[in-house]
């Protein structure tokens, strides 16, 4: 796990309040990734991550882009980004898209500033795409919107159901449809919009030797009853703090319910019951449910069996032992 040191370390500790230095012997610039499923304490360790090597957090998740949705996507508070400097989050409008081919010119940007500025950039969240996408160097085409065929494989969502579009997707682009959720009818038109555009992933999207030297840590949970706990433990929270008066606030400002943003889980079935569609437990009872399956999705992305992932439990010791990893990752100690 330890490199050698290089012959022209990163001396990250000459800047106030450091005392890490990155003596990789990679020539790529460094990058910590931290990821795992919903509720696992992600943004959390990376908080304790960041204080120990003067380290800025990058989101990887591909709801926590959007403004006024702080409380129903467990952005980081406005009290965990004061002393943290904390990227990409709350910077799109919900009226607005957000895919995969906008995150990685947005993120690698963005470590690129970490990096000029001396500091190590850490990439968290639990969007495996952005996160695959982004290490591997993948290259993604630029499309834009085509009306005319959203409407049509809207329409076909509408009398099919969404295992109609997967099969089409299939059909047309067989590894955009192995990396897409295709439970997510919106992840599943954009990847057809795509396809029908430029032709099969094989042809247009292509893997590049990856351009960081990545250590990623993956968070985990002595049980899936555990991580199901941790789940609806944050759901109540969440309720509890205010997401019914976010859902409210954004119908009020005018966004559609039926926006990508807002249909996604959670403000979905807070909408209805603002509409008079479900009561409030049902939608709890419902958000609780979409987020065990989101888990279990994200485990898809992120294998036990990845050699790349150092893979902690969560427990006492777990952020001492996630420091000392990084510690031997980047070839030094405090």
């Amino acid at each position: 796990m330890t490199n050698p040191p290089s012959q022209n370390p990163l001396r990250l500790n000459d800047l106030p309040g450091c005392n890490i230095v990155i003596t990789s012997s990679s020539t790529k610039p460094p990058l910590l990734v931290v990821v795992g499923p919903t509720a696992v304490g992600k943004s959390g360790l990376a908080l304790s991550l960041a204080a120990h090597s003067t380290g800025e957090i990058i989101n990887a998740d591909s709801r926590q882009v959007y403004r006024g949705m702080e409380i129903g996507t467990a952005a980081p508070t406005k009290v965990d980004r004061s002393g943290i400097s904390h990227h990409l989050y709350g910077v799109v409008d919900p009226s607005d898209g957000f895919s995969l081919a906008q995150f990685i010119p947005l993120a690698t940007q963005t470590i690129q500033v970490v990096h000029d500025a001396g500091r190590l950039p850490i990439l968290v969240g639990g969007t495996g795409q952005y996160v695959n996408g982004l290490v591997q160097g993948w290259t993604t085409p630029r499309v834009p919107p085509n009306p005319t065929l959203r409407e049509r494989l809207e329409a076909l969502l509408a009398s099919d159901g969404v295992e109609s579009l997967a099969s089409q997707l299939e059909e047309v682009d067989p590894t955009a449809a192995a990396r897409v959720d295709l439970r997510n009818p919106r992840r599943v038109i954009r990847a057809i919009e795509v396809a029908e555009a430029t032709g099969p992933t094989t042809n247009t999207s292509s893997r590049q030797t990856p351009p960081y030297n990545t250590f990623i840590i993956g968070l985990t949970t002595p049980s899936r009853a555990d991580l199901h706990h941790r789940i609806d433990e944050r759901v109540d929270k969440m309720v509890a703090g205010g997401w019914l008066t976010e859902v409210r606030s954004l119908l009020d400002q005018g966004y559609s319910a039926d926006l990508p943003a807002l249909s996604s889980m959670g403000y979905r079935e807070l909408a209805q019951h603002l509409a008079g569609e479900l009561a409030l437990e049902e939608a709890v009872r419902l958000i609780k449910v979409a987020h065990h399956r989101l888990a279990r999705h994200q485990y898809t992305w992120f294998k036990a069996t990845d050699p790349r992932i150092h893979w902690l439990t969560i427990g006492d010791e777990c952020v001492d032992n996630a420091e000392e990893a990084v510690r031997g990752w980047l070839g030094s100690s405090n």
